[in-house]
């Protein structure tokens, strides 16, 4: 198979190989940005949870507040509300839509990974008036969570996002390659022109030209697609809802270590299930709060 050969069918199959690429990037792109997405809802609706709760202390009213069982309540309340009452509530509105993304995407077992381990660390934080690393942790939490870090549970969501990253700049010099191999092929036949027969070496004057503007189609192919990969990328941007996640996170754990007294663990600490019933979660929370208040109303 001679030089032009190859070339001609490397020009021919670039421009499909191309769509290809870019068909499979954009897949993936979006299955990554919907993924880190969600997640950073949980981190939203962990931040709003917390938020209210700072909203409805008052300093000094009560003492003695461990920072592990404060941060274990609103991680719980939050996993039991978000999810567990979300799925009771389904029964009366269907949302299989929801429901079978969270399945495909592992969100729901992301997210009990996420409490676990979160609870995991802190629970040996030394106290002192000093705000401890919450940043590390959470990115640790983050990067150690098998549910985040791969899409559907199967492919590395670091790499695979990295190589999608670089896809415009193979774009733009797989479309010159394939531009200077089509012109390397018509060279080819170009140098066995004789210049005394004018009609012939018009013929393959004319058959170059062709390919050459054939081949140049590669170039304007690799632009398109490098543009329409750029502005994908940007739209679908998992690096800044990862940002957001990890910032709502901190934030949030920080006002708790803020309000705390201590990081005392409780000598009878229930494990977290995200197995357990939410609505008999829920209504135990509730219950050991307002017990919690009723010495205080007593002695009032």
């Amino acid at each position: 198979m001679t030089l032009k050969v190859v070339a001609q069918y490397f020009v021919v199959l670039l421009p499909y190989f191309m769509a290809a690429a870019f068909v499979l990037g954009f897949f993936f792109r979006g299955m990554i940005y919907y993924t880190v997405r969600r997640h950073e809802w949980f981190a939203r609706e962990f931040e709003k949870r917390v938020n209210r709760f700072i909203d409805s202390e008052m300093p000094g009213k009560v003492e003695n507040v461990s920072f592990y069982v404060l941060a274990k309540k609103m991680l719980e309340r939050t996993y039991y509300e978000v999810f567990e009452v979300r799925d009771r509530m389904r029964r009366r509105k269907p949302d299989n839509v929801m429901s079978t993304s969270d399945r495909l995407f592992l969100v729901r077992q992301g997210c009990a990974w996420l409490v676990k381990d979160i609870l995991k660390q802190v629970k040996f934080l030394k106290w002192n008036k000093e705000t401890p690393k919450l940043l590390n942790i959470t990115k640790a939490t983050l990067e150690h969570n098998p549910c985040f870090n791969r899409v559907f549970g199967i492919f590395p969501m670091a790499g695979l996002n990295d190589l999608i990253s670089i896809l415009p700049g193979l774009f733009v010099v797989g479309g010159i390659l394939g531009t200077f191999i089509g012109i390397a092929g018509g060279l080819q036949e170009l140098g066995s022109m004789n210049l005394q027969d004018l009609e012939n070496s018009k013929n393959i004057m004319d058959r170059f030209l062709h390919e050459i503007s054939f081949a140049m189609q590669t170039s304007i192919a690799g632009i398109v697609f490098s543009l329409l990969a750029h502005v994908s990328n940007v739209i679908m941007s998992p690096e800044r809802c990862y940002v957001s996640m990890v910032d709502r996170f901190e934030s949030a754990l920080d006002l708790l270590w803020y309000r705390s007294d201590n990081n005392e663990f409780p000598a009878h600490d229930r494990p977290f299930d995200e197995h357990r019933d939410a609505v008999e979660a829920l209504a135990e929370d509730a219950l050991n709060k307002e017990i919690s208040k009723a010495p205080a109303s007593r002695s009032a």
